[in-house]
């Protein structure tokens, strides 16, 4: 901890002019004279430390003094902060934000960001987030119920593994007990999150996720679409990647190649959110499949 403490504080000192011991004191809840140790410690190990007194005062780097910053260029640094700093508005985590401040320290030459990633996103409560990272980092067992594709309640023991984004989602993996095999869950369908005091000591393996090469393609289909010029926006931020053709009408034709898009049910729910403004064109059967979802919505409203 200490080590991490005086590490801390160098990358303070080179990112900022003057520091007090209060500040650093109150930022890693330890003493003043703690501080004055830690930077005694500093100076030691060759860094020049310079005091500065009065009611402004406190401690700051000797100016001139050059520390190496080779590894990494400024928009290395950027890139890097770009992303932690996106994680930290999402785990709340000291960590990363003390991580944030190194980094800053190494960007002399002031570059402006000109990148910005949002993680934050309403389909995952952020508190199950920061529960189920904690679990992670102090390997206990979390208990949680959860929703199924099918539709089906269970209730799950998890050794966990790690989060991963993917999909506009967060996912959790780990083993689970109840099916005695590695598992991964969509975290937006977890409730009744509960992290328990028991401890497991085995290190899980990280999934491995697939890679699509030409060798194994079998099973997905292309699914075209024709959109209205109405639609254009909506369809674009859900396909933005589909190959496109721009009609004579300023509609336009979407063509996206789907893993077995007679199963996927993310693809359906996508379609129907564009009501009349798309019209899929083939393959006939997916027609025939929203056709069948817009009677079972007419129905829900029958009596309205």
């Amino acid at each position: 901890m200490k080590l991490e403490r005086l590490l801390s504080i160098i990358f303070k000192l080179l990112h900022n002019e003057i520091l007090s011991a209060s500040s650093l004191a109150d930022e890693f809840q330890v003493s003043s004279r703690t501080i004055y140790r830690d930077i005694e410690a500093i100076c030691a190990a060759g860094i020049p430390v310079v005091s500065y007194q009065g009611t402004t005062g406190g401690f700051g780097i000797m100016k001139g003094y050059k520390f190496d910053k080779s590894l990494m260029g400024s928009h290395d640094v950027l890139n890097l902060i770009t992303v932690l700093s996106s994680l930290s508005s999402v785990f709340e985590d000291n960590e990363v934000e003390h991580t944030i401040d190194r980094l800053k320290s190494l960007d002399t030459n002031g570059s402006s960001r000109t990148l910005y990633v949002d993680l934050e996103s309403l389909r995952t409560e952020p508190n199950s987030l920061m529960q189920l990272r904690r679990a992670i980092h102090e390997k206990k067992v979390v208990r949680f119920d959860y929703v199924s594709n099918k539709n089906e309640f269970t209730s799950r023991e998890l050794e966990l593994s790690h989060l991963h984004y993917k999909f506009r989602n967060w996912y959790v993996y780990g083993y689970c007990r109840e099916r005695q095999d590695y598992r991964e869950f969509r975290v937006s369908r977890i409730m009744n999150l509960t992290l328990t005091q028991e401890e497991f000591l085995q290190s899980h393996r990280v999934k491995d996720e697939p890679s699509y090469s030409d060798s194994n393609l079998e099973g997905f289909a292309d699914v075209v679409i024709r959109v209205n010029p109405n639609s254009l926006a909506k369809v674009l931020d859900q396909f933005q990647n589909a190959s496109k053709v721009i009609n004579s009408d300023g509609s336009m034709t979407f063509t996206i190649s789907v893993y077995q898009p007679l199963h996927a049910e993310w693809l359906t729910s996508i379609l129907l959110s564009f009501g009349s403004g798309a019209k899929i064109i083939k393959p006939a059967q997916l027609q025939s499949k929203l056709i069948a979802e817009a009677e079972k919505i007419m129905n829900v409203y029958k009596d309205v």
